[in-house]
C-alpha cells in the first residue's frame, strides 16, 4: 500500500507557516500568509489555531498580526545556547574583550527585555557585573535601544506602548517622543550608546548583528565605568566592533 503522506504534508505546511512568521520583516496576518503561500485558506486558519494553542505563535495587541510565540522563542534560544554552536561566537567575543580591555557582551531581544546571552568580563577591579541570563530594560541600555530601533515598525510600536519608561538614573529618557527621536538616529547610525542612562557611572556602546536575511538577531556591546571611558573614547572601537559583528553573523 502507498504510504499515507497526509500527516507529513500537514507538518510541512505548519513548518512553512512558522518559517514565514519567524522570518517576516514585520508581524503579518493570516491574509498575508494566504497571499504568500500555496496553502488553502481554511488549512491556514486551522494550522494557525493549532500553532497558537501550542504557544508556537502569538498575536500582537490588535489580535490580527502574528508573531513567534514563547515556545518557538525558547527553541530558538536553546539553539543559540548549544555549546557546539556557541563556541565560535564565544571566541570572537573573547577576542574583542582582550583587544579593548573592557567587558563585552552579546544580547538578544527577549519579549520586552534585553537578555544577556553571553559575556566576557574584564579583570579590572572596577567593573559592572551582569551575568549571562540577566534581563535589562530596553529603553535605557545601549543594546536595548539598538534592538528597539532596528525592530520592524509594527513590532516596535507594540513594544514602546508596553514600556513604562522608568527613570533608572537622572539621565534616563522618560519621554516617549524623545526616545523615538533617538531611536530614529540610532537606526540611521546603526549604533547605540548608553551614557549613564541605566547605571550611573557606566557607559556603553552597541552595534547590531544580522542574520543572512538581514534581520537583526543580536547586539555586540562594550561596557565600561565612566572612570575609564567616555562615550567618545568607546567609539574608537567601532570599526573593530563592526568587524567582529560581521564575523559573528557568519556563525548564526
Amino acid at each position: 500500500m502507498p504510504k499515507d503522506t497526509s500527516t507529513n504534508t500537514t507538518q510541512v505546511r505548519a513548518i512553512r507557516l512558522l518559517e514565514e512568521i519567524a522570518t517576516a520583516d514585520s508581524s503579518i496576518t493570516a491574509a498575508d500568509l494566504d497571499k504568500r503561500l500555496d496553502i488553502p485558506k481554511p488549512t491556514i486558519h486551522r494550522l494557525l489555531k493549532q500553532l497558537e494553542d501550542q504557544s508556537l505563535i502569538t498575536r500582537d495587541l490588535d489580535g490580527r498580526h502574528l508573531l513567534p510565540g514563547p515556545r518557538l522563542h525558547r527553541m530558538a534560544m536553546g539553539i543559540l545556547a548549544n555549546e557546539s554552536l556557541k563556541a565560535p561566537r564565544r571566541m570572537l567575543l573573547e577576542r574583542l574583550a582582550k583587544e579593548v580591555g573592557e567587558t563585552c557582551n552579546l544580547t538578544l531581544l527577549d519579549g520586552h527585555e534585553v537578555l544577556y546571552y553571553d559575556r566576557v568580563e574584564t579583570n579590572w577591579p572596577v567593573r559592572i557585573q551582569l551575568a549571562p541570563g540577566s534581563r535589562l530594560p530596553l529603553h535605557c541600555t545601549a543594546s536595548g535601544k539598538l534592538l528597539l530601533a532596528l525592530t520592524p515598525p509594527p513590532r516596535r510600536r507594540g513594544l514602546l506602548s508596553s514600556l513604562s519608561l522608568e527613570a533608572y538614573t537622572p539621565y534616563t529618557l522618560t519621554s516617549r517622543a524623545a526616545l523615538e527621536e533617538q531611536l530614529s538616529q540610532i537606526a540611521r547610525d546603526q549604533l547605540s550608546t548608553d551614557n549613564e542612562e541605566f547605571i550611573e557611572g557606566m557607559v556603553a556602546i552597541a552595534v547590531p548583528i544580522y542574520d543572512r536575511l538581514g534581520h537583526v538577531q543580536a547586539t555586540l556591546a562594550i561596557h565600561a565605568p565612566r572612570l575609564r571611558h567616555s562615550i567618545e573614547s568607546l567609539k574608537e572601537w567601532i570599526p573593530l566592533m563592526r568587524q567582529i559583528a560581521a564575523e559573528m553573523e557568519e556563525t548564526l
